[in-house]
């Protein structure tokens, strides 16, 4: 590893994209590193495709690096960032309303075709076979399947903290809301998911993920 790499490992976001901005190339490199992974997944979640989430980060990424210059460090990298990739999971989400009023001229028999092509995907859970080495995975689908159904506003507010690690003050400014609704969203949002996921047993996956939000929340 080169030392300067090593380095920017205990570097703050703000203090790396300061350096990037002077010109240090290692330095953003840390900053994908960081938070590429988080903003990968949050988007997936909104627009449900890989390859399209995949294009969107790298949007996300060039629209950091061509506005690198305009960024002040006194803003937290994290809310500016998730602010780009919020915006551009709005744009996507306005052009998926278009084209599916588009597609409601579509012949009926490729309607048909797609109906059929998605009936696995959406049966429940519980319709699926399932046995003891496939229980981590089906609870994981249980969880990302409700998240999947929580209104938007209270999806992306759990999936900043979640996947971003955003804390509510951020996320607040990354969404114009005042800190204190954020935090409601997010009580709603894991009440939502406590009542859909009533059946799992108490030690289950699902069950410490909701656990652990609802202690930050109090604590928050």
């Amino acid at each position: 590893m080169h030392p300067r790499e090593a380095q920017h490992q205990d570097w703050t976001d703000e203090a790396l994209m300061s350096e990037y901005r002077g010109g240090d190339a290692r330095a953003f490199d840390e900053l994908v590193s960081r938070h590429s992974p988080g903003i990968y997944n949050f988007m997936l979640r909104s627009v449900r495709s890989p390859a399209r989430a995949e294009e969107m980060l790298q949007e996300v990424l060039v629209r950091v690096i061509r506005s690198k210059d305009r960024y002040q460090r006194s803003a937290k990298f994290t809310t500016w960032v998730y602010t780009i990739a919020r915006n551009l999971c709005v744009d996507e989400s306005r052009r998926a309303r278009f084209r599916d009023h588009d597609s409601l001229d579509a012949p009926v028999r490729a309607v048909g075709r797609r109906r059929r092509g998605s009936r696995l995907s959406g049966m429940s859970a519980d319709q699926m076979p399932t046995d003891e080495a496939a229980e981590a995975p089906r609870l994981r689908r249980r969880l990302a399947r409700a998240v999947d159904r929580l209104p938007s506003e209270q999806r992306e507010v759990f999936l900043m903290r979640q996947l971003g690690g955003l804390s509510f003050r951020e996320i607040g400014l990354t969404v114009d809301a005042p800190e204190n609704t954020v935090k409601s969203r997010m009580r709603y949002a894991l009440e939502k998911l406590r009542q859909e996921l009533a059946d799992l047993r108490p030690a289950g996956e699902d069950e410490v993920v909701i656990a652990n939000c609802e202690e930050e929340v109090a604590h928050g």
